[in-house]
């Protein structure tokens, strides 16, 4: 093999990298693969792809797509195993390599220490946690406040008039309680999650309408739009709940009151999600960034800012991000941020609807 212009760096990245030729011989490792495969480089460059992995192993058919396509491909959630090792999660990058794609380049990040990648990831467990935990708050908590509150109301008619502020704080308390269990309803499953062809840009569209109208009167709004986008398959309402909430967090975390707030899409080649239950892979293909110029989220809150009861306002009840990552995690896609002191952005991968597919929520 030629020697690599990039070799150097190749062998100073702290991610597996592999390069195989054409008939998936290994022509290049570096000393992180070296470790990922517990193998030593002298003898993964007298292997073959297949030598390392499991028959059943999709690597094999990744690689084979990543070929005919001629094009980059990037897939979450990768089963990874081995004969030696046991299986383990990491997202795997595959790409042609130099202009006559002679060579396949592949990356292999594990989700324990694959930063945001991982993180993202971290994320649609959360919000599957929160389900359960819904249903558990409004059957333990809701029911019994109906009858504290009907209690108050009781004494409220006896008690002398000086005390009824105290009876009136107890209903007041309990309607407030009340409402938050109300809104954490929204995370229990929904058995009519009906999906369908979804015009994102209409969706987004009406998401700014509202915000002009209201909470976002004084903000300056950018819509950048790639108008080749195909449908996202989805749910019209939940993906106008998920930008609204996005588009109200941009416009609150403004510093100035004239600041500006950036809304692109665009199409993103090779962005996959294995899903593990389905023993299937998802394109993720459409991706829409909602950006602000705001401070940015803390350092410290950033690992949870998408758990619920976690929130960058004094008066926020932290439910808002929580619910935009389980409707997100609903449709099978993903969420991160960027964020810092000149601001955070937020992206949303999301499905494309393929010919004739539609489905309901018990169908996924």
């Amino acid at each position: 093999m030629a020697e690599l212009p990039s070799r150097g760096i190749l062998e100073s990245l702290p991610v597996a990298v592999l390069v195989v030729d054409q008939v998936d011989a290994i022509v290049f490792a570096n000393p992180s693969a070296e470790q990922f495969f517990q193998t030593g480089v002298s003898t993964l460059l007298r292997s073959a792809l297949p030598d390392l992995v499991t028959e059943d192993n999709p690597l094999l058919s990744l690689i084979s797509k990543a070929r005919k396509q001629e094009s980059a491909i990037r897939e979450f959630g990768f089963r990874m195993s081995t004969p030696r090792l046991p299986t383990r999660s990491v997202t795997v990058d595959c790409a042609p390599l130099g202009s006559a794609h002679e060579h396949l380049i592949l990356s292999f990040h594990e989700h324990a220490s694959a930063g945001r990648l991982g993180g993202a990831l971290t994320h649609k467990d959360s919000a599957r946690s929160l389900r359960g935990m819904a249903a558990m708050m409004a059957h333990e908590v809701k029911n019994p406040l109906s009858g504290v509150r009907g209690a108050a109301q009781l004494l409220e008619k006896s008690v002398p008039f000086e005390d009824r502020q105290l009876t009136r704080l107890i209903i007041e308390e309990t309607d407030r309680i009340c409402k938050l269990v109300d809104e954490m309803d929204a995370f229990t499953e929904n058995p009519r999650f009906e999906r369908d062809a979804v015009n994102i840009h209409e969706v987004l569209d009406r998401v700014v309408e509202v915000a002009k109208r209201g909470f976002g009167g004084n903000m300056t709004i950018h819509q950048e739009y790639d108008p080749s986008l195909p449908p996202v398959f989805g749910n019209r309402d939940h993906l106008i709940q998920v930008f609204l909430n996005l588009v109200k967090n941009a416009c609150e975390a403004a510093v100035e009151p004239d600041t500006e707030l950036h809304i692109t899409t665009k199409f993103r080649h090779g962005i996959r999600l294995a899903v593990q239950a389905a023993r299937s892979r998802l394109d993720l293909p459409i991706m829409v960034t909602i950006a602000d110029k705001g401070p940015g989220i803390p350092e410290d809150l950033q690992p949870n800012i998408f758990d619920p009861f976690v929130s960058t306002k004094m008066e926020g009840t932290g439910l808002g991000l929580a619910l935009v990552t389980k409707l997100v995690d609903d449709h099978g896609g993903i969420i991160d941020l960027d964020t810092g002191p000149d601001g955070t952005a937020f992206h949303i991968l999301l499905p494309m609807q393929k010919n004739g597919e539609t489905a309901s929520d018990d169908d996924r």
